[in-house]
């Protein structure tokens, strides 16, 4: 006997007709199809299954829906057992501060769904993170995107992070117009290496200022701009997030009218189940932690 014709005949038997199936089947099909489905049926068991009008199961209908009845009832436990049983496998990449600082929460909400979830981390740059999504080595990221979405890749937009400048806490600098008043500046600047969007961004700004400010300290993360600015080795840029910029021997001064970062999470094509929900996660996380610069983006 047909599979198909036997999950049709569970719902017809269960819903008590052929019409009453047709609005449970969660698929698509019509009426005549599944009274034409039956009829097969019938003919392959070689027996009357059910009364049509009023609709009563036959001896032999009764006999095959105790047989049938148990297997579709427990479908669903069973995806669930399955789901949980397996042991997937996630590959995420992202900035030091994102996965020391949000992505266990995530991690810890995923794990929900996915109890013997198993995952690995990579820190880097953006251009990093996506050449390796690209590359099949990571599943997903969690870094600063740009504008527009990188070729070939898909991207979501989390949250807008503000651009901040660090000085040392013995200097004698308020604002960050009372250096923009030079035109050119002589203090060594500490930031990321030039290609960052964080550092792209900071020229930006500087140049529609007509400010000369040659990188002096190229550091190899966020966390380390704010390390050398409190060793007192410069002035640093960096993103107005306190558990990055926040010493005892710096101070924030904010970049007014420079333009913001964003954060987001890129990753390509279609993404598995388990891909989806932890974006999902993310996505609420971002909400609840960043509810006033969160950006209401759409999960294609």
């Amino acid at each position: 006997m047909n599979v198909h014709h036997l999950e049709l005949f569970y719902y017809v038997a269960t819903h008590g007709g052929i019409s009453a199936a047709v609005r449970q089947i969660p698929y698509g099909i019509q009426q005549p199809a599944v009274s034409g489905q039956m009829g097969k049926l019938e003919e392959d068991a070689g027996a009357k299954l059910f009364e049509r009008t009023p609709f009563r199961l036959t001896p032999a209908g009764e006999a095959l829906y105790a047989h049938v009845q148990p297997f579709f009832e427990n479908l669903g436990a069973l995806k669930i057992e399955l789901r949980h049983g397996a042991e997937p496998e996630l590959k995420l990449g992202g900035s030091e501060f994102v996965l020391r600082d949000h992505i266990p929460a995530v991690l810890k909400r995923t794990k929900v769904l996915f109890p013997k979830l198993r995952f690995s981390l990579r820190t880097g740059f953006q251009m990093e993170l996506e050449a390796l999504i690209r590359s099949g080595e990571l599943d997903l990221a969690a870094t600063l995107v740009d504008v527009r979405p990188p070729a070939k890749l898909r991207r979501l937009r989390l949250a807008h992070v503000p651009l901040v400048l660090l000085v040392h806490r013995s200097t004698k600098i308020k604002s960050a117009e009372e250096l923009w008043a030079r035109k050119k500046i002589s203090e060594p600047l500490v930031t990321l290496p030039a290609a960052t969007i964080l550092s792209r961004n900071f020229e930006q700004g500087l140049k529609k200022r007509g400010v000369v400010w040659p990188r002096t300290v190229e550091a190899g993360s966020i966390e380390l701009t704010t390390r050398y600015v409190a060793n007192g080795d410069g002035f640093g840029v960096n993103i107005g997030i306190e558990s990055v910029v926040k010493h005892r021997d710096v101070r924030v001064l904010p970049l007014e009218g420079f333009e913001p970062l964003t954060m987001g999470l890129v990753w390509r094509g279609e993404p598995s189940p388990l891909v989806r929900a932890v974006i999902e996660e993310v996505q609420r996380y971002s909400r609840e932690t960043w509810s006033e610069t969160f950006i209401e983006d759409v999960i294609e």
